[in-house]
């Protein structure tokens, strides 16, 4: 184990992963690459769908396009150096690979809060205010929105990873994880960390709760107007579509609050892997089924588009 004695001479870091049990890691390598490919493929689908049907060019769509290219990149970040580190004996990464590893992480993952806010909205206005819908939430201001998403999220991330990488590094230079997080860099921190903790926290905080706030009062709207819908077909179907990115919401947001929102780690870093399994394999996967191929019109849009793929194909072979 190397000793480190201030942040001017580390180097590396060792990445514990999920287990020190060799023959356990080679079984999690297929099983992690099936995943990867599959939410990579998923993902991509919603966004070629999006972009290729002109039925599905709405805001909701624009803004679920977006959330899956989102995806991609969050899983991407973690899952193929993961993959690496499963097979490899030396499971070293450079700190500068780790900041950026984790700058990214942040960037990210605010972002899709950010965009989680919007997409909030964009069904209130939606439900609750349909005659008016493609007048309010127009191109131009869906595009205006996302720019702010990536600005605000660069401004945040870029103010955590500056914070971070001022830390003092001293004693062992591994980290209980399968990726740069925060929680195993401060268990590595030196000195007292009491008040960055805390401004860092009160940074997570502002922008977990902020955005939780915007999503709580957009369905709550919704609900609302939803219950005095005359029909029941349209309330079904409105149903539907929030619920589904209501069991989004809620798992990211409830497992984000148990990874980042406490002032001092208190959860096992068994838990926090867990947890983080959650964060950058299972919800990048379920997200295209939650929010999208299981919604009629993308359904149909997918159909047709085989049906499309196929009879070209068939002519090819023909010629």
């Amino acid at each position: 184990m190397v000793a480190i004695q201030n942040q001017t001479t580390t180097t590396d870091f060792i990445l514990l992963g999920f287990t020190s049990i060799h023959s356990f890691q080679i079984l999690i390598f297929p099983v992690l690459l099936a995943v990867y490919l599959l939410t990579v493929t998923g993902n991509m689908t919603i966004v070629t769908i999006t972009l290729l049907d002109r039925r599905l060019d709405t805001p909701m769509y624009f803004f679920l396009r977006n959330f899956s290219i989102l995806e991609i990149g969050f899983t991407s970040v973690v899952i193929p150096n993961t993959l690496n580190n499963l097979l490899s004996e030396r499971k070293t990464i450079s700190v500068v690979a780790c900041f950026i590893q984790l700058y990214f992480y942040f960037q990210l993952g605010i972002t899709e809060f950010f965009l989680l806010a919007l997409m909030s909205i964009d069904r209130y206005v939606a439900v609750c205010h349909p005659l008016q819908y493609s007048v309010v939430m127009n191109h131009r201001l869906c595009i205006h929105l996302m720019v702010w998403c990536w600005v605000g999220s660069f401004l945040c991330a870029v103010m955590l990873i500056i914070m971070i990488s001022q830390l003092p590094f001293c004693g062992p230079n591994v980290i209980d994880h399968f990726f740069c997080d925060n929680a195993p860099l401060f268990n590595l921190a030196c000195g007292d960390i009491h008040l960055f903790e805390l401004i860092y926290f009160a940074l997570v905080i502002i922008i977990l709760l902020g955005t939780l706030i915007i999503v709580v009062i957009s369905y709550a709207n919704i609900v609302s107007t939803v219950f005095h819908l005359p029909s029941a077909k349209e309330r079904r179907k409105a149903f539907s579509t929030c619920s589904s990115h209501f069991i989004v919401v809620t798992m990211l947001y409830g497992s984000f609050f148990f990874l980042y929102a406490q002032p001092r780690q208190r959860n096992s870093m068994d838990a926090n892997k867990g947890v983080a399994i959650l964060n950058t394999v299972v919800i990048p996967l379920l997200n295209p089924f939650i929010y999208s191929l299981r919604n009629k019109q993308v359904q149909q849009a997918l159909r047709e588009m085989n049906k499309r793929f196929c009879t070209h194909h068939a002519c090819c072979r023909a010629a």
